[in-house]
């Protein structure tokens, strides 16, 4: 027991700082290795990665709030088109054909690792227009942080405000009706198509997957699928990865994280082009 505790929170630690740097919760890293590397039931390591989330989303999003890093008011504004595309994909469970979402949501993952190739190429992190969008300056979406990695403030313009609230509702349909997470999509919307730069975009996503998951945490909890005995040192490895990673994010160039972030949209996109084909990698 105390050995499975220990690894577990080894587990979390990675998890958490690999989750706070990308923004995808840590979720994605927890089930296939409780599932494959441990051998647990897919239904417990999906209560696991529940937990993963939230407790990646705790420990990182208190860090990017001090340093004003997370765009709040983004973060609750995109949060109401995943809610509510969340309850449209539950209803829609059994009505519509799941393979014509993984096809949609592939393509554009991968359209979002090659928009991000192309910025890696350019080497422009920050979009500034002369006239700024109406919609996000009415919403006062536009923001600026403190970049570590180069010490100086960066102010930014959110573009595209009606293309990245469809996509998060898009998001939360899949997530409803194919039970994934969207953590990927998230950060996919606020940097492909509200052209926002990456570390705001990924401090953002940290602080809505949290909010999502912990809606959802009440039933895997009452139906039976969260064993403490994993997630309770798991989460307690997370919180101290998370916060570990959130240092280590803001000081990391922005170059660093998008290389890292691209190859795991893309490997994301291919298996969801994959499952909407039917065919197995």
């Amino acid at each position: 027991m105390i050995q499975t505790a220990l690894i577990m929170i080894g587990v979390g630690i990675f998890a958490g700082i690999a989750g706070a740097i990308l923004g995808i919760g840590g979720g994605m890293i927890i089930t296939p290795i409780l599932t494959l590397g441990m051998g647990l039931n897919i239904k417990y390591a999906i209560g696991a990665s529940i937990i993963a989330v939230i407790a990646t989303s705790s420990g990182s999003t208190i860090a990017y709030l001090r340093d004003n890093v997370l765009n709040l008011r983004v973060a609750m504004f995109l949060e109401i088109a995943t809610t509510i595309g969340a309850i449209v994909g539950a209803l829609l469970t059994g009505v519509l054909d799941p393979k014509y979402l993984y096809l949609l949501f592939g393509c554009l993952l991968v359209f979002s690792g090659w928009n991000m190739y192309r910025k890696l190429r350019r080497g422009q992190e920050v979009l500034q227009r002369v006239e700024p969008d109406k919609i996000a300056s009415k919403l006062k979406l536009n923001g600026s942080y403190y970049d570590k990695a180069e010490m100086k403030t960066i102010d930014y313009q959110v573009e595209n405000v009606p293309a990245g609230f469809s996509v998060m509702f898009g998001a939360g349909v899949a997530s409803g009706l194919l039970g994934i997470g969207s953590g990927a999509f998230k950060v996919m919307a606020m940097d492909t198509f509200m052209k926002m730069p990456l570390k705001p975009s990924s401090s953002t996503s940290n602080l809505m997957m949290g909010v999502t998951a912990a809606a959802s945490a009440t039933v895997y909890f009452f139906n039976g699928s969260i064993l403490p005995g994993i997630a309770v040192p798991m989460a307690l490895g997370i919180l101290g990865g998370a916060v570990i990673g959130s240092r280590i994010m803001q000081v990391l160039p922005a170059r660093w994280i998008r290389i890292v972030f691209i190859p795991i949209i893309l490997y994301i996109g291919i298996q969801m082009l994959g499952k909407g084909l039917g065919v197995h990698f």
